[in-house]
């Protein structure tokens, strides 16, 4: 099942449910008239809901229209939670070295998490606004799952059968303001600005035998002005699963339904230290900090050039026919 929230000038947009192929959806106002509704009350309404997307399938649902990412809010326009894991450790060693911080070896047991603002989410295809370039802008391709109520100290495994739905997401960075941010002590504010979300969520069975064990294994496609930037797979190097970063979330307290649950930034090593650009014949990168970090190993200093205004970033995942699953995150950066 596929579910997206258009914009209706309202803060939490109207529920749709969209076809397998994303080009037909249909409100479900006597359902759900949001998502977060019927995540409150998924036992009574998933049933419902995919009543309506068998039938939207198969041509035969009462006031269909056109389906339109651009008219897209990300699937929850706000949340009451969003946590944003590290579960590619490549990642995060290579970004630490960048900031020439060692990483400590537990980070290979325990996962990184920090609580994003999740009160703003920005829409798919609406624009990055950035206060200035020399914060240092950055895109993170990463993978989200969005939860039902989860109770404090659950399993991992158990944390598995409490993921609804799974989505993309960019989750932008200001790589300028980190380094300063992270030596108080306290964490990640304001160099991480609103995340984007793709147009559309949907349930993990949707996504067949792509997904196992807690892990979309399916390559993360981003462009970043025209050209191919990565292709990684996020179901390869991913140390920790889903199921295992909704637990470490609900360690100390309890999640409620529509929280939010991010993979940090996916990351393929591709059989060397780092990883290899598409240029080299790699997979590439989910964000531009891996590729200066990988320049500055090999060329004692970064090159490529963090986002400047006008630049664009797009994400998207494909089946293994071609076709779009989530529909496409579609953003251009403007000074705000």
């Amino acid at each position: 099942m596929k579910l997206a929230t258009l914009q209706n000038h309202t803060r939490d947009g109207q529920l749709v449910v969209v076809s397998r192929d994303l080009q037909r959806c249909v409100a479900v106002p006597d359902i759900a008239a949001t998502l977060q509704q019927a995540l409150d009350l998924w036992e009574s309404t998933e049933g419902k809901l995919r009543e309506v997307y068998q039938a939207l399938n198969a041509g035969d649902a009462q006031g269909a229209r056109a389906f339109i990412s651009t008219h897209c809010e990300s699937p929850l326009p706000r949340a009451y939670q969003w946590a944003d894991g590290s579960a590619y450790v490549n990642h995060v060693e290579l970004v630490r070295k960048a900031r020439n911080a060692e990483m400590p070896p537990s980070f290979w047991t325990d996962p990184l998490m920090y609580q994003g603002g999740s009160d703003d989410f920005i829409g798919p295809c609406e624009d990055i606004p950035v206060p200035s370039e020399t914060f240092g802008i950055d895109f993170e391709g990463e993978i989200a799952v969005i939860t039902d109520d989860v109770p404090m100290g659950i399993s991992a495994q158990a944390a598995r059968d409490k993921i609804r739905l799974v989505m993309l997401v960019n989750d932008v960075s200001l790589r300028g303001l980190i380094p300063n941010e992270l030596a108080k002590g306290f964490g990640f504010f304001q160099s991480k600005p609103a995340s984007a979300f793709s147009p559309v969520a949907v349930t993990p069975d949707e996504l067949g035998n792509d997904w196992q064990d807690a892990k979309l294994h399916l390559p993360l496609l981003s462009h970043y002005n025209g050209e191919l930037f990565g292709k990684p797979n996020a179901g390869v190097d991913m140390t920790f699963d889903f199921g295992q970063l909704i637990a470490h979330a609900a360690t100390t307290r309890n999640l409620g339904a529509g929280a939010i649950i991010g993979s940090g930034t996916v990351s393929n090593k591709q059989g060397t230290d780092f990883g290899t650009a598409i240029s080299e014949g790699g997979v590439g990168y989910s964000c531009i900090a891996e590729v200066r970090m990988i320049e500055t190993i090999r060329d004692g200093k970064p090159s490529t050039p963090f986002m400047k205004f006008g630049d664009r970033i797009r994400m998207e995942m494909l089946d293994s026919d071609g076709n779009s699953i989530f529909g496409a995150i579609d953003q251009r950066v403007v000074k705000a």
